[in-house]
């Protein structure tokens, strides 16, 4: 199978002055080593209502992740939020 090269010959003008205009943003990523870190989790025994769980095992199961992260992750992000 042979690659053929595509050229473009026209570009609407407003794409054309729009990337000759552009500027370079600076790196706002965390670099890799940051990205990995995991705080450390505490074991907690709580009863939550059978509602709840049907709830969290229904979306986990459609996103293909435990339910126990998502509601990890609810709890997490409650405390960011209000912390």
């Amino acid at each position: 199978m042979s690659e053929k090269k595509i050229t473009y010959v026209k570009a609407p003008l407003d794409i054309a002055k729009s990337f000759k205009s552009a500027k370079r943003i600076s790196d706002f990523l965390p670099p890799p080593e940051e990205l990995i870190l995991k705080e450390p989790k505490v074991k907690v025994t709580i009863a939550l209502s059978g509602r709840s769980v049907a709830f969290f095992k229904k979306h986990a199961e459609k996103n293909d992740t435990k339910y126990q992260t998502m509601i990890y992750e609810v709890l997490d992000r409650y405390a960011r939020n209000y912390g």
